[in-house]
C-alpha cells in the first residue's frame, strides 16, 4: 500500500516499487496539495454544499434494463464517450442521437460506478462523474441500486450495504457482452463498501481491471458507534433515515409483508431503520451481525485489483477511525490517499467551488492505469472462496469505546479471518438477457414483452421525469402516490444540514460580535 497524505506534498512511501513508479509518479493530482474552497472549508459546510447547492450538467442517460436470476430489476444508466464529444451532446439535456446498440467488438474502456446510500444516477456528484468520465475517453455505466432510478421491485430481494450480488451480476454481463473493452469501476460512500468487498470476495476472479473506493465507512459497527457520538453526528444520522425511509415508502407493499413497517416509519436512527427493515429482509439475526458481515475492511487484504481509495481525514459521515490502516498498508495493490479536508463526497476546491478534487484525481488515476501494464487479469476462480450464509456472530473483533471517544479493537490477536460472506445466495443461473428500451417499449417489457436494445431517454434534471422513464402498473401508482411525501421528507433533511451549517459557523459569529462590542465599548467609555 502506498499512503498519501495530502497536506502537503508528498511522495509515495515505496519509490522503488514498479507499481509506485509507473502509476502513482504520474499522477500530479494525487501528490499536489488539496486546497479547500475557502468560504466552505468546514467539512459541515462542504458536505451541506453538495446537498443545496450542488450543480450538474444537463444531459440525458441511457436507460438498459438489466434482470438478474433471482428475478430482480437493475437500471443501468449509460453515458457515452460520443455522446459528449463533438456535436452530438446538448446541454439543454435532450434526447442524445444514439445508435441501436453498442458493437461487441467495442474497444472503449467502460466504467462501472456504484452509487452511495439511497443515491442515483440523477444526483449532482455522479453526474458530473459521469459527465467527467465520458468526456476523457470513457463510456460510463450507473448502476442504480434495486429499486432506485425509477425502477421498482421485482424480488423479495433489496439491496444493502454489503450486497455484492448485483455488482458481480454486472460485472460478468459486461465483460461477457464486450469483451475487448477494460472493465473499470468506481464505488462512492456504501457503493465504495459494497465494491470493495466484491473485489475482496472474488480476488483474482474478478474481472475488473482496476478501481476506486471513495469515502468508504469500511466499518460499519464503527461507523454505527461513530454517527451517534454527537450532536452533529446524530442530525446527519437523522437526516439519512429520512431518506431511507424514503426509499421504504416507494416499496410500501413489500416492506409491509417482508419487514416491521411500524417500526420502518418510526424509526429514529439508521441503527432503528436496519433492525425494522435491512435485517428482516437479509435475514441477518441481529443489527450488529448485518454491520459486521457487511464491513468491507475484512476484505481489503484479499484485494488482487489495483484500488485507489479516497478517504478524507474530516469526513462528518465515515470516521477516520474506521479505516483499515494496517491492512491497506500490507497489500501492495491499494493506494490510500487522505486528505486532510474534503467532507463527505465533497472535496469543492477554487474559489467559486465549480469542480471537485477527487472526480480529477478518479479520472487521472484511472487514465494513467488503464494505459499501463499493470492492470487487472481476470484469473480463473479457486474453490477456496469464502462460504456462504454461516453466522458471523463473535467471529468479528470486540470494540471498546475508550474515554476520548475513540473507539478500538478489543486485542490484536483476535483475527477477521472468520468473517463470512453472502456470496452465491441466489446465484444459480445464468444472468437473462438484457435490452436497451426506449420509452415505449420499457412498458412493454416489464409488464411481459421482449423487446429489441434500444434507448431510451432519461431526463436528469427532475425526479419525477426520471420515474416517467419506466413505468408499470406495479410502481407508477406508489411513485405518484409517495412523490410529494418524499419532496416533504427531503426538505426536513434539508434544514437538518442547513442546521449543521450555522452551528458550525456560530463560534466564529460570536468572536466577531464579541470584537465589534468590545470595539464600541472603548468609543463609549472616554466620553463618559
Amino acid at each position: 500500500m502506498f499512503s498519501l497524505n495530502l497536506k502537503a506534498l508528498l511522495s509515495p512511501t515505496n519509490p522503488s516499487s514498479p507499481f509506485c513508479n509507473a502509476i502513482l509518479s504520474n499522477c500530479k493530482i494525487l501528490h499536489s496539495r488539496f486546497v479547500a474552497t475557502p468560504w466552505i472549508s468546514s467539512p459541515h459546510f462542504q458536505t451541506a454544499f453538495l446537498q443545496f447547492c450542488g450543480r450538474s450538467p444537463g444531459f440525458s442517460y441511457r436507460r438498459q434494463l438489466f434482470h438478474t436470476s433471482d428475478g430482480g430489476t437493475i437500471a443501468l444508466d449509460w453515458l457515452m464517450n460520443a455522446d459528449v464529444s463533438g456535436g452530438a451532446f446538448h446541454i439543454n439535456g435532450a434526447s442524445l442521437p444514439m445508435n441501436n446498440s453498442i458493437s461487441q467488438d467495442e474497444t472503449t474502456p467502460i466504467v462501472i460506478v456504484v452509487p452511495g446510500l439511497a443515491s442515483s444516477s440523477t444526483s449532482h456528484y455522479l453526474k458530473n462523474l459521469a459527465f467527467n468520465m465520458a468526456k476523457h475517453r470513457w463510456n460510463v455505466v450507473v448502476s442504480n441500486h434495486r429499486g432506485l432510478g425509477g425502477v421498482s421491485i421485482t424480488s423479495d430481494c433489496f439491496y444493502n450495504a454489503g450486497w455484492t450480488e448485483d455488482l458481480r451480476a454486472v460485472a460478468n454481463y459486461l465483460h461477457a457482452k464486450y469483451p475487448k473493452a477494460p472493465l473499470f469501476a468506481i464505488g462512492t460512500s456504501i457503493g465504495a463498501n459494497i465494491l470493495v468487498k466484491y473485489l475482496g470476495e472474488d480476488g483474482e476472479g474478478t474481472p475488473i481491471a482496476g478501481a476506486v473506493a471513495v469515502c468508504n465507512p469500511w466499518d460499519l459497527l464503527i461507523g454505527d458507534r461513530f454517527i451517534c457520538r454527537g450532536l452533529l453526528q446524530r442530525i446527519y444520522d437523522k437526516a439519512l433515515t429520512i431518506g431511507l425511509q424514503g426509499y421504504a415508502h416507494l416499496h410500501e407493499p413489500l416492506y409491509t409483508r417482508l419487514a416491521n413497517w411500524e417500526g420502518i416509519k418510526t424509526a429514529r436512527c439508521i441503527r432503528d431503520y436496519d433492525n425494522y427493515a435491512t435485517c428482516p429482509v437479509g435475514k441477518f439475526e441481529t443489527v450488529d451481525t448485518y454491520y459486521r458481515r457487511c464491513s468491507s475492511a475484512a476484505y481489503v487484504g484479499n484485494v488482487s485489483v489495483p484500488l485507489l481509495c479516497i478517504s478524507a481525514l474530516d469526513d462528518p459521515v465515515c470516521t477516520r477511525e474506521a479505516i483499515p490502516w494496517d491492512e491497506c498498508r500490507a497489500n501492495p495493490n491499494i493506494v490510500l490517499a487522505t486528505p486532510q479536508h474534503g467532507g463527505h463526497l465533497a472535496f469543492f476546491e477554487g474559489l467559486t467551488a465549480s469542480t471537485s478534487w477527487w472526480i480529477r484525481a478518479v479520472d487521472e488515476f484511472l487514465d494513467v492505469l488503464r494505459s499501463s501494464p499493470y492492470i487487472h487479469v481476470q484469473k480463473k476462480q479457486t474453490s477456496g472462496q469464502l462460504s456462504a450464509l454461516d453466522s458471523s456472530i463473535d467471529q468479528y473483533p470486540r470494540l471498546h469505546g475508550a474515554e476520548d471517544g475513540i473507539v478500538t479493537a478489543a486485542s490484536d490477536d483476535e483475527k477477521r479471518d472468520g468473517i463470512e460472506d453472502i456470496k452465491k445466495l441466489q446465484m444459480l443461473g445464468e444472468e437473462k438477457t438484457t435490452e436497451m428500451l426506449s420509452n415505449a417499449e420499457q412498458e412493454k417489457h416489464i409488464t411481459g414483452a421482449n423487446s429489441d436494445f434500444v434507448s431510451e431517454t432519461c431526463q436528469t434534471p427532475e425526479i419525477a421525469k426520471n420515474i416517467q422513464g419506466v413505468k408499470s402498473p406495479d410502481i407508477d401508482s406508489p411513485f405518484r402516490r409517495f412523490l410529494n411525501q418524499m419532496a416533504q421528507r427531503n426538505s426536513i433533511a434539508m434544514w437538518l444540514l442547513a442546521f449543521i451549517a450555522i452551528r458550525t459557523s456560530w463560534p466564529l459569529v460570536g468572536s466577531i460580535t464579541k470584537f465589534i462590542s468590545r470595539k464600541r465599548s472603548r468609543k463609549i467609555m472616554p466620553a463618559a
